[in-house]
């Protein structure tokens, strides 16, 4: 009876801002037959290194994070977050 461990990256999902939301399926096998899996997810933001990432997660990151949308997403958290700092308007 041999048990066995892998990982793969389960979907990957790309929001409107740019953002790719990653699930890692684990998967536990007995003699060739899943008998466990579970989820990790994590999100990665434009910008952010991708070279800790899974190759899909890279291809997919290089292509959707172009300097417009790792700009806009930037911009629009600068005006998240001023709104947090200042009071919490974003007038």
């Amino acid at each position: 009876m041999a048990l066995t461990e892998r990982t793969l990256i389960g979907s990957r999902e790309i929001l409107a801002d740019g953002q790719i939301q990653v699930r890692t399926d684990t998967i536990i096998e007995r003699d060739g037959v899943e008998i466990s899996r579970t989820y990790h997810r994590h999100v990665v933001v434009p910008g952010q290194d991708l070279s800790v990432e899974d190759e899909s997660v890279r291809v997919v990151g290089e292509a959707v994070h172009t300097d417009a949308v790792i700009k806009a997403y930037r911009d629009s958290r600068n005006i998240i977050i001023g709104g947090i700092s200042d009071g919490g308007t974003t007038d």
